[in-house]
């Protein structure tokens, strides 16, 4: 594939036409690149000088890009963005597909209303494209030269838009939809997560059973409790009825854990209580015109990257009751020979979250990492770091 095409193809996974067998979904903005055009003619074309691009980037100028996912949000995320060429042309594209004003909420809250998972998802996802657009703008050899995407949770999403997997307004619907039911999953049932930091010899799954037990005691009928995040060695994000994470939190001293937190979330992510979910986002990605990515991008299921189109149809749906292994997704994409350099890694989205857990999985990768900031100009990325 060519420099020019590859550039053109990765900016952007958003068609400039209604995607087929998807009518239903708004148009997104003018000017956009029809990246499974770009795909067909790039690989009919120039095969050949795709693989002599590929043989010649050096892993030290290889780029990974890390979507963050919902928790991330916060007022005023977009302010730092708008000078950048097609941004608002997003947020309006948004507007459209949601039927309310996304600026307007993500720039000026109130934190309560962006908060609800039905507001913030959406807000992160494009807000996370944005960040991208801003990126490229900046330092267009860094998605030039991107090798793989991860997306956390509702991120993933934005990675397989950016990878040219779905277009714009069609990941954008299935964020909504997917938004909306776990909104209505997690008000059926008080519920909702906690974040564990560990030692060596603490114990998650015990811990979690006696929580069960714990619930089945006050009368509540098959109870959950389950670890629902593997954030770096030792942490992990616990899931379940509320009763059963205060449960932990009382006893942590028991299980060897050193702090509990519980997250600003409305339910239990990433678990069966989330099941009345998967029918509407199975339904809406069935709709959805997926197509190979043009770049790695790595399933939260397993931390595998995506083989093919319903490989990622499948494993989104089964991400919702599901735990995020970001843990193994993290080693997955950064494991190497040693002496090998390693990939400059952006966060592009609200928050450092990411960034913060590299750190802690792998040290040396974190020394190339930067953040995409989206609340105010980044002087570092202006001057090309």
């Amino acid at each position: 594939m060519s420099v020019r095409l590859l550039q053109a193809a990765r900016t952007w996974g958003w068609g400039a036409g209604a995607p087929r067998g998807a009518s239903n979904f708004p148009l997104p903005p003018p000017g956009a690149v029809d990246v499974a055009e770009l795909l067909r003619d790039a690989t009919t074309e120039e095969e050949g000088a795709r693989e002599e691009a590929a043989a010649r980037r050096l892993p030290g100028r290889c780029s990974v890009l890390l979507f963050p996912g919902q928790g991330s949000q916060v007022v005023g995320m977009g302010r730092g963005m708008l000078r950048y060429p097609r941004v608002r042309e997003l947020y309006s594209a948004a507007r459209h597909v949601l039927g309310y004003d996304l600026l307007e909420l993500s720039l000026h809250g109130p934190q309560e209303a962006l908060d609800r998972t039905a507001h913030c998802q959406p807000a992160v996802f494009v807000a996370s494209l944005a960040a991208v657009e801003k990126l490229h703008h900046l330092q267009p050899a860094v998605i030039e030269n991107c090798v793989a995407a991860a997306g956390f949770s509702v991120g993933e999403f934005a990675a397989l838009v950016f990878a040219g997997a779905m277009e714009f307004s069609e990941g954008l619907y299935a964020v909504k939809i997917r938004a909306e039911a776990m909104q209505e999953a997690s008000e059926a049932v008080p519920s909702g997560m906690l974040s564990v930091l560990g030692q060596p010899q603490s114990k998650f799954s015990f811990a979690c059973l006696e929580a069960q037990e714990h619930c089945k005691t006050l009368g509540i009928e098959n109870p959950v409790c389950e670890v629902s995040n593997y954030l770096f060695p030792d942490c992990r994000v616990i899931s379940g009825h509320l009763e059963a994470l205060q449960f932990l939190q009382k006893n942590s001293s028991k299980y060897h854990f050193r702090r509990t937190k519980i997250l600003p979330v409305s339910g239990g992510f990433h678990t069966r209580l989330m099941e009345s979910a998967l029918e509407p986002l199975a339904q809406v990605l069935k709709a959805i015109n997926v197509k190979e990515p043009l770049l790695s991008v790595h399933s939260n299921v397993n931390g595998n990257r995506y083989m093919h189109p319903k490989h990622i149809q499948k494993l989104l749906v089964r991400q919702l009751v599901s735990p995020v292994k970001w843990e193994q997704t993290m080693h997955a994409i950064y494991e190497r020979k040693k002496g090998t350099p390693f990939p400059r890694t952006f966060e592009v989205g609200p928050g450092k979250q990411l960034g913060t857990i590299l750190r802690s999985c792998n040290l040396q990768a974190w020394k190339s990492y930067s953040h995409v900031d989206v609340l105010e100009a980044d002087e570092d990325l202006d001057q090309g770091l």
